[in-house]
């Protein structure tokens, strides 16, 4: 195998990903203020829809299996502008 002659050293992090990352981080963190008050805006099925998609990136990723013959059911129930499940 021939030696290694050029390009970037082992572990080198990439100066354009790290750009683009902090540029990401700014506009998330500028429009996180908003946030709540755009979520009040959107009807309770959009806004059970979007929290939905973001909990992929809080909650760890887990494997679905059923124990027994039947899926577990959930209820969802809305009370005054309250979601309560």
């Amino acid at each position: 195998m021939r030696k290694k002659t050029g390009g970037r050293q082992k572990n080198t992090p990439n100066k354009l990903t790290s750009q683009l990352k902090n540029i990401v981080n700014q506009i998330v963190s500028n429009q996180l203020d908003n946030l709540d008050n755009e979520l009040q805006m959107l009807t309770p099925e959009k806004r059970i829809d979007f929290t939905i998609k973001l909990m992929q990136f809080i909650l760890p990723k887990t494997t679905n299996f059923n124990i027994g013959d039947e899926p577990e059911k959930i209820e969802v129930v809305f009370v005054k502008g309250k979601t309560i499940l």
